[in-house]
């Protein structure tokens, strides 16, 4: 477990940083937030590439640093292992030879993973003899990510790791982050400002602006807080974990199961068992007070709505709907709830339009993992529901 407490001002009247956080100790901790919130700013704190005015990050019960003991542990002792934006390898050696030096860097007698499992879990095997500059963005990213797994490190440290990269090399990466993070038995802490990586990957988020906490808690969790920034996204909606149940290959179609209920998509790859989370967007489900006829859409689901909240504009509003025990968000016109006579406590239908579904979820869970989703790109999409 990563324990982290900061205060740092740049300056006398520059940017402050005020708050205090708990990272798992396995699995993906994402720190999100728009640009300038302080998320790369902590990382350099946990790494020991900053010292802060006040704070103490403690990892296993270890000090890294507590500024009010004295207890300032180097960079090069913490095994903070870091991926950048940038891979920053060494151009003058080959990618063999920039994953070794990644594993030279590993404490005699580290418990962690082997030159060959690293380079088929990355699938990288044909690279080797390659250098840096004949390699693609998401190429060379992943030689950074296998470099940094082979120092056998306590705790990754991931900075923007695809915010250099265009979709079709976010979608190259993607996978592999996903993979790591059903495989690797340690804590990554991962920044970014792109919700669609959080859906992915993240297993605990840590919601910033302008240096402070918002919130921290599950993905799916604050996926439903309509009082948070996330709920002015257009992409807001409730984040929910499925499996894939089946396939109809002659009428096109598959089968999702979620707590309380099934999803209908047009016919996917992936096979039965293959877990994954989808996000359904507020704006992308709609109610009705009665089971609507002659739609197109399979997916209709009988929910009560429990809840009539504020929303960014005010002339709209977030209805909750309780399905069996899974929760999910409407976003709906004043106007409608008005047409409708809709209250709590009222059965109604949630009519589905659209399931983003998330590919780089549904490669890792092969790995017994649940995985994520995201806006549409390379490794995610929008699905029309069937």
């Amino acid at each position: 477990m990563l324990e982290v407490a900061l205060r740092h001002r740049f300056g006398h009247d520059g940017f402050a940083l005020d708050l205090a956080f708990t990272a798992l100790g396995v699995g993906v901790t994402a720190l999100f937030g728009p640009s300038g919130c302080g998320k790369s700013t902590i990382l350099a704190v946990v790494a020991g590439l900053l010292r802060p005015g006040e704070g103490r990050v403690v990892l296993d019960g270890t000090a890294l640093i507590d500024t009010g003991r004295g207890v300032v542990v180097p960079p090069e002792r913490r095994r903070c292992a870091v991926v950048f934006q940038d891979a920053r390898l060494f151009p003058h050696l080959s990618v063999e030879t920039n994953l070794r030096y990644g594993l030279r860097r590993a404490p005699p007698g580290a418990v962690g993973p082997g030159f060959e499992e690293v380079v088929a879990l990355l699938g990288i095997g044909h690279l080797l003899g390659r250098r840096p500059a004949r390699l693609s963005g998401g190429e060379r990213q992943r030689v950074a990510l296998g470099r940094a797994l082979l120092a056998r490190p306590r705790l990754l440290l991931m900075d923007e790791p695809l915010a250099a990269l265009d979709a079709d090399r976010r979608g190259e990466v993607l996978p592999f982050l996903a993979q790591l993070r059903a495989t690797a038995r340690l804590p990554i802490l991962y920044v970014t400002h792109a919700l669609e990586e959080v859906d992915a990957l993240a297993d605990h988020l840590v919601l910033l602006e302008s240096g402070r906490l918002v919130a921290e808690g599950a993905v799916e969790d604050l996926s439903l807080w309509t009082d948070l920034p996330l709920a002015a996204r257009r992409d807001a909606g409730a984040v929910l974990p499925c499996t894939v149940v089946g396939h109809d290959p002659s009428r096109g179609l598959t089968r999702l199961a979620f707590a309380g209920g099934e999803l209908t998509l047009p016919l996917r790859e992936e096979p039965p068992g293959t877990r994954a989370r989808v996000r359904l967007r507020a704006r992308d489900v709609a109610v009705a007070t009665e089971m609507p006829r002659g739609l197109s859409t399979q997916n209709l689901l009988p929910a009560v709505l429990t809840a009539i909240g504020e929303a960014p504009s005010p002339h709209e509003a977030f209805l909750r709907l309780q399905i069996g025990p899974s929760l999910l968000l409407s976003r709906v016109t004043r106007d409608s709830i008005q047409r409708l006579a809709l209250k709590p406590g009222m059965p109604v239908w949630a009519v589905l339009k659209a399931v983003t579904f998330d590919r780089a979820g549904a490669a890792a869970s092969r790995h017994d993992t649940a995985a994520s989703s995201p806006d549409q790109d390379a490794d995610r999409f929008s699905e029309t529901a069937a």
